[in-house]
């Protein structure tokens, strides 16, 4: 996507936003309460004064929305012309929607945000938008030329790009279709129990999206909600293979990887992982294993391109790993947040993880060891999505580089350029003052999640 930026007239940029070191210096003195949001009613764990993980109903969600026209055009700031290796390359704010989704493919960015538009960013300017009547927009994944995106109310919408004009998209459809509603809503036994004294059709999510992750190589579409299950969809005609009774709470999180295994996080503090199997024209997923069961909340997931490696993210702050060879063993945490885990993202040696503390980390693995490389900061509101693509004019130049795309309540999108061969020294120096390190294995690890050398600032977040 920024291959064609070197192009573009380059004045200089005065705000730049480089690794900051002095990662508590960049925040205001805002209590955890902010952006605090109480269990879920499924978990039945704490109170507070918010009901989701979200952050819907927090003082950022209580403001008011600009509602501006779908195709105003809102143009990137400019970019300095001599970029550190690791640094903010530009930043998209536009006060109509708090972003809660990203996708990136080939030189398009896709953002979802609460302001009912999904846009759409080419060379660094708004390309086109597209309108939903359903708000907020959790998810967006793409498979070709459709477009997947996940809502509050509980339905998925597929989107698809005009032959005739690449900046046209129309809605070709809901998941579950109409037909399929029909059809399955006159045998009584497609009715189950969603909630106490209700019911619902299997094949319909009764809660919000929260996730979308696709296997192309099978072309299947799993869709994770709030009501508690997975759901597994045929892309080819839109048909739900089939609904996984997940967890006991929302779940937050799904990753389905190309050998046949599923992961997902829940509010229920676990994290499993399913075995697929294809039965003729349906699939049937059976519990392999749960990683972990800790009283905080999993609220993101992250697999390795190879499998190698499985990432989660908490409510407390950590991100724990595990390592795969013939089997799944525990390999250990990452310490560098103060408030909740959010997003996590992997790309090649790299693993970004974004916060309720508006910060972004970034890890490089080195076998079992990971290294906290820099720490983001410049966003203004808690880090809800991440993207990452690969610097197409790096790679020319044999530099593994990354475009990082992140997405916050602050409204707004940032855009970075990270260098896996970059170490910010005085950032190192930092964490490891502060102990903000992987633990190793012979630091306890109690079985109900908590760690002998507390995180700080624990949240009490559940629903992501």
């Amino acid at each position: 996507m920024f291959a064609e930026a070197d192009s573009i007239p380059r004045a200089k940029y005065a705000n730049m936003m480089h690794s900051d070191p002095n990662l508590s210096s960049t925040m205001t003195n805002q209590t955890e309460e902010e952006y605090g949001i109480r269990n879920s009613s499924a978990s039945a764990v704490g109170t507070g004064m918010y009901d989701r993980m979200s952050c819907e109903g927090s003082p950022m969600m209580m403001s008011p929305w600009n509602q501006a026209t779908p195709f105003t055009q809102t143009q990137w700031s400019s970019v300095e012309e001599n970029l550190p290796q690791n640094g903010l390359i530009g930043s998209l704010v536009r006060e109509e929607g708090h972003i809660y989704s990203l996708a990136a493919t080939k030189d398009l960015l896709y953002t979802g945000s609460d302001s009912k538009n999904i846009r759409v960013w080419k060379n660094l300017k708004e390309f086109s938008a597209f309108k939903c009547n359903s708000g907020l927009v959790k998810a967006i994944v793409i498979s070709g030329e459709k477009i997947f995106t996940g809502h509050q109310d509980g339905k998925i919408r597929v989107w698809k790009v005009s032959p005739k004009n690449q900046s046209l998209h129309k809605r070709s459809g809901t998941l579950p279709t109409l037909k399929d509603i029909f059809k399955a809503s006159l045998k009584p036994r497609n009715y189950v129990e969603v909630k106490k004294h209700r019911t619902a059709l299997w094949i319909k999510h009764a809660d919000a999206v929260s996730c979308l992750s696709l296997n192309d190589e099978q072309g299947l579409l799993y869709s994770a909600s709030w009501d508690r299950t997975i759901k597994v969809w045929r892309i080819a005609d839109s048909k739900c293979l089939e609904s996984i009774p997940a967890h006991d709470d929302a779940v937050n999180s799904v990753v389905s990887t190309t050998e046949a295994i599923v992961f997902s996080g829940s509010a229920d503090g676990t994290v499993k992982a399913w075995k697929r199997d294809n039965q003729g024209k349906y699939t049937k997923h059976t519990l392999l294993q749960t990683l972990t069961k800790q009283e905080s909340a999993v609220t993101a997931l992250a697999v390795s391109k190879n499998g190698a490696a499985v990432y989660f993210g908490s409510s407390d702050g950590l991100v724990n790993f595990w390592e795969r060879e013939k089997q799944l063993n525990y390999g250990g945490i990452l310490k560098g947040h103060k408030l909740a885990v959010l997003c996590l993202e992997v790309a090649g040696s790299l693993v970004f993880s974004g916060s309720a503390d508006k910060t972004i980390c970034v890890w490089k693995r080195d076998g079992n060891i990971h290294t906290c490389l820099s720490v983001l900061t410049g966003h203004t509101g808690p880090v809800k999505c991440l993207a990452v693509e690969a610097d197409r004019e790096a790679s020319e130049r044999r530099d593994k580089k990354w475009i990082v795309y992140s997405g916050s309540l602050d409204k707004s999108v940032k855009v970075w350029g990270v260098s896996e061969s970059f170490i910010d020294m005085n950032q190192m120096s930092m964490m490891q003052q502060q102990q903000q390190h992987v633990i190793s294995h012979s630091e306890p690890f109690m079985s109900d999640g908590s760690f002998s050398s507390s995180a700080g600032g624990a949240s009490s977040h559940r629903r992501h």
